[in-house]
């Protein structure tokens, strides 16, 4: 099937869901939708949390989907998409999977010395102050969540257990993660290449939800500053995290530099955001891209790694 012959027929946007990132997906999706309606695409948008929705799928011919978070992300839609025989965007079951779950991510990282940072999961009998005498301060987050959702900073055995105690809420887990001291980058990943990595500023403590989606103050550097040499290493880094969970065609790799200079992978996202706010458009344009070229390539990788 090519981008041509895609015209024939109905692109199904799948936005929205019943993940806590709901309505960042619902903006996500409307971004992809207008991308594809200004390039001749018929296009249907299709919400997972509506009755009967999979009814909207008959006489799709593609899917992109714009879902964040559990029941989009994690492989669930990408297994029910394959049962269909329907082709879409995006990493697979597998990839899906790994990348969601930041424990697992996170240990098949250490496996293979891909630099990651310390961590440890927590549960209701973590003793609280050893845990941070171990590691010191520490981000705790759910394990299965993104947008930094749950997410809290702890330095106390006190600040641990309550930032915990919020985590939990959500379900796959909670991890704490060692604190890196130095600036936050972001490398957006299409195909099997890096673009021009971004690094975030923002005056909260972390790059959380707020500072993400809300914030007309946080501060985005694209070229990120890095001589040559440091931008292929943090381009490396990034495709080898990307492609040792078994993630395809698109996503985006976060990762932190201490004060040494080491690059340490925090994590991967294989439907990253495409709001107005979003980061991989923004290193599309760095690129030469603008968001109707970024999502026809997203569509044409997922058409070629489905044939």
């Amino acid at each position: 099937m090519s981008a041509g012959l895609l015209t024939q027929g109905i692109v199904a946007v799948l936005r929205g869901g019943d993940s806590a990132e709901r309505e960042v997906s619902l903006k996500s999706g409307r971004t992809v939708a207008d991308a594809l309606q200004a390039q001749g695409y018929r296009v249907r948008e299709v919400d997972p949390a509506d009755a009967g929705w999979l009814q909207q799928l008959e006489g799709v011919a593609f899917a992109f989907n714009a879902l964040h978070g559990p029941g989009g992300e994690d492989g669930c839609m990408q297994g029910l998409l394959q049962a269909l025989d329907l082709p879409y965007t995006g990493s697979g079951v597998l990839g899906s999977a790994l990348a969601m779950d930041k424990q697992r991510s996170k240990q098949l990282w250490r496996g293979i010395g891909v630099a990651t940072g310390g961590f440890e999961m927590l549960h209701d009998g973590s003793d609280w102050q050893q845990v941070i005498d171990r590691l010191g301060k520490v981000f705790v987050k759910p394990a299965c969540e993104g947008s930094s959702i749950g997410m809290a900073p702890a330095a106390t055995a006190a600040e641990l257990e309550q930032a915990y105690r919020t985590a939990a809420a959500y379900s796959g887990g909670v991890l704490a993660e060692q604190f890196i001291d130095g600036p936050e980058y972001t490398v957006a990943i299409l195909g099997d290449r890096a673009l021009p990595s971004i690094r975030l500023q923002t005056e909260n403590e972390f790059y959380d939800y707020e500072a993400k989606y809300l914030s007309d103050d946080t501060s985005y550097h694209c070229p990120s500053g890095l001589d040559e040499a440091l931008e292929e290493e943090l381009a490396a880094l990034a495709l080898a995290a990307f492609t040792s969970l078994g993630c395809t065609g698109w996503g985006r790799v976060d990762a932190m530099r201490d004060s040494d200079g080491r690059f340490y992978v925090l994590e991967v996202n294989t439907i990253p955001g495409m709001t107005s706010h979003s980061l991989v458009p923004m290193a599309a344009r760095a690129a030469g891209m603008e968001i109707t070229d970024l999502v026809r390539q997203i569509m044409q990788l997922g058409m070629e790694a489905q044939r």
